[in-house]
């Protein structure tokens, strides 16, 4: 529980580089885009240049790293499942991606079912976990690239982003979520649930350490329903309320199943969202 002040994420047991990433040495594989197509496919000790588009049921990539040149890290496709991605490090190099020098998502999940991130360490996506539904938990994401994109805007940026319309169960828990763009350069949530697509419903946001953006948390707006925020300390690393223009926006406070509990600053004061407009 975040009842008292916390100096830094590893002080107060949030992940960190230490604890996140491959555990093992690597061999160098440049795959470039490489398409997956093997069920159960397990993807170990590589050290990639490229991409992976998952075409296929119970894939696992685990320790391994990604230095992506496309869209994404990892990707999959609608209609596949059992996707886990476990003590691996997805990154890439900024002003080298293919959105006009930027790149969008670590790890995309295009489809309706659940996919699993852990013990990953993500750096420099503008949307570094983007889904619907999953189960991220022990991550360290930071240090992400802010870009201008082909549209010629900057790039908004989210540490974990959903937006809504999902058909299961999205759990963040146990993550450092860091979001160090600057209110110029796009930023927009550590964690974005927001309603682009459909209802937000379903969120677990729980015992994380969550820092920078516009507002460090989106709420999931008016119509969100089952979103459950507790345990989580909002750092004032960046920004004195956590995010730029403030600690959490579009709560909900009436939604069915909606909590909020047990939820504080890094200094050890308590967070209560204003409801949503």
């Amino acid at each position: 529980m975040a009842k008292n002040a916390c100096a830094s994420p590893s002080a107060c047991g949030f992940p960190d580089a230490r604890t996140t990433g491959p555990r093992i040495p690597l061999k160098p594989h440049k795959t470039g885009y490489m398409a997956v197509r093997k069920n159960g496919l397990v993807i170990r000790g590589w050290d990639i240049t490229g991409s992976l588009d998952i075409y296929a049921n119970d894939v696992t990539v685990i320790d391994t790293r990604i230095t992506s040149d496309s869209w994404w890290g990892i990707n999959l496709r609608p209609g596949y499942r059992g996707l886990r991605i476990l003590h691996t490090t997805i990154t890439a190099v900024p002003g080298k991606g293919p959105d006009n020098g930027g790149v969008d998502y670590a790890v995309s999940n295009m489809g309706t079912s659940s996919i699993e991130v852990g013990w990953c360490d993500v750096s420099v996506f503008g949307d570094a976990l983007a889904m619907g539904q999953g189960n991220l938990h022990d991550n360290y994401v930071h240090d992400i690239a802010p870009f201008i994109n082909k549209g010629g805007e900057w790039q908004h940026t989210n540490a974990v982003i959903s937006s809504g319309g999902n058909t299961g169960h999205l759990i963040i828990r146990h993550n450092t979520l860091l979001n160090p763009t600057s209110l110029k350069q796009g930023a927009s949530g550590s964690i974005g649930l927001f309603a682009d697509t459909g209802v937000v419903r379903n969120v677990t946001v729980d015992h994380n350490w969550i820092a920078g953006g516009a507002y460090a948390l989106y709420g999931g707006d008016t119509g969100a329903a089952g979103i459950t925020v507790t345990n989580n300390v909002f750092s004032t690393q960046y920004h004195p309320a956590s995010g730029g223009y403030g600690t959490v926006a579009h709560w909900n406070a009436d939604g069915a199943g909606n909590v909020w509990r047990n939820n504080r600053m890094s200094d050890g004061r308590p967070v209560q969202p204003e409801p949503a407009s």
